[in-house]
């Protein structure tokens, strides 16, 4: 057993209105001795490699995550993650990843760093992220993933990362039909499900708003560990930090982040050495202007199509600020709010393996010669077989 579980979670309940899961046997799926279903899912998209591995009770109608570690990489300060060290990162950390990931989801293995070979009858199949993100980093645990696939003659599901972000927010929350606030590093998009796919009513039309915090963190010199968005949270939270007025860039139901970063990074060397400004300021401001465009659009998805659930996924969900930010707007609203913490918001294996175990059961798998990657994916591009087709009326 691993010195510190990363899996602590009960079991959730398949109540989120997603279609019957078909018995094992329909689609030749592989259970052990209880019938149960259990998937490992390879994360890598970015600079964080995952191994998660979840299992199916059919019995209980049950998810449950068994295990789910993570490493990170982490650049030096001033400076962001590039594909080839990224990916170099990952080849080095994705063999001690899964043997630790196996060993705390099978303690009762008694040898589990010998032969991986142990655990042909214990896993039912191997979920990656196909797309997006990028290139290298993805290519590098795919290449692990077929492997795996190999070895223990089980079948390949190439996985959404967008999609696996949504269906492990789904099933650890319990929104059932939410509309999705999706904030990471590469990604901002507002999505709503509709005849078969997750939709997306809003978005970025420049960079993220992950990207635009990471380099903002990089012009203050903020260190990048453990995040630099967590670092710039942090700074925001100084109780004399002052607000100062930015470009707000809301264009229907579209966001643009570029021009606010420039403008910000010029108050920085015009201001920040002069004392005019202090990093608190700047941290703060930047987040109260961001987080209240996503807000904004937020908003404007839920009246659209006449939902009261809100779910945040991604890293930059994890932000307390703007989950505040967003559960007072959905109050308001009379809503709720579904936020994860670290464990779920930011990548991780799990996420990958919950996507990929729900289109394992409903007959979708990857053909071995279909496993490329692929650094754009768009969440409407994927049919969510395991969910009704159901269409949204305007309200």
């Amino acid at each position: 057993m691993t010195a510190n579980p990363t899996a602590t979670d009960d079991p959730c309940p398949d109540t989120i209105g997603n279609l019957p899961v078909p018995p094992a046997s329909l689609h030749n799926i592989r259970s052990n001795s209880n019938g149960q279903t259990t998937v490992l899912g390879i994360e890598g998209s970015a600079n964080k490699i995952g191994i998660g591995i979840l299992r199916y009770d059919p019995h209980q109608q049950t998810y449950q995550t068994l295990s789910n570690p993570r490493k990170t990489y982490i650049p030096p300060t001033g400076q962001g993650f590039l594909p080839k060290e990224t990916a170099w990162h990952h080849q080095n950390h994705i063999v001690p990843l899964i043997r630790a990931a196996l060993q705390e989801a099978f303690p009762n293995h008694q040898h589990p760093d010998e032969s991986m070979m142990d655990f042909k009858n214990e896993i039912s199949a191997i979920c990656f992220t196909k797309g997006p993100g990028m290139g290298a980093p993805l290519r590098s645990c795919a290449v692990a993933a077929r492997t795996l696939a190999k070895l223990w003659d089980v079948p390949l599901v190439g996985v959404n990362h967008c999609v696996g972000h949504i269906e492990m927010g789904r099933m650890a929350t319990g929104a059932s039909d939410p509309v999705v606030l999706y904030v990471s590093g590469g990604n901002t998009q507002v999505i709503a499900f509709s005849d078969g796919r997750y939709r997306i009513f809003g978005e970025t039309i420049d960079i993220a708003i992950g990207n635009c915090l990471d380099r903002f963190a990089r012009v203050i010199g903020l260190s990048n560990d453990p995040s630099p968005g967590y670092n710039i949270e942090q700074e925001a939270k100084d109780p004399n930090a002052r607000f100062i007025e930015l470009p707000y860039v809301v264009k229907g139901m579209d966001v643009s982040f570029s021009g606010i970063l420039t403008f910000v990074e010029q108050e920085v060397k015009q201001k920040l050495d002069k004392g005019i400004v202090t990093r608190a300021d700047l941290c703060f401001s930047l987040q109260e202007t961001l987080f209240a465009m996503l807000v904004e659009i937020t908003e404007r998805a839920m009246a659209h199509c006449g939902q009261n659930q809100v779910l945040m996924v991604g890293g930059v969900g994890c932000n307390r600020r703007l989950q505040e930010m967003m559960g007072d707007m959905v109050k308001q609203r009379g809503g709720s709010l579904c936020s994860m913490d670290h464990r779920y918001c930011i990548d991780n294996g799990a996420m990958i393996a919950q996507a990929g175990i729900l289109a394992l059961q409903h007959g979708e798998t990857t053909d071995m010669k279909d496993t490329w990657c692929t650094q754009r994916y768009r969440t409407d591009q994927v049919e969510a077989i395991w969910r009704p087709a159901t269409v949204w009326k305007h309200t």
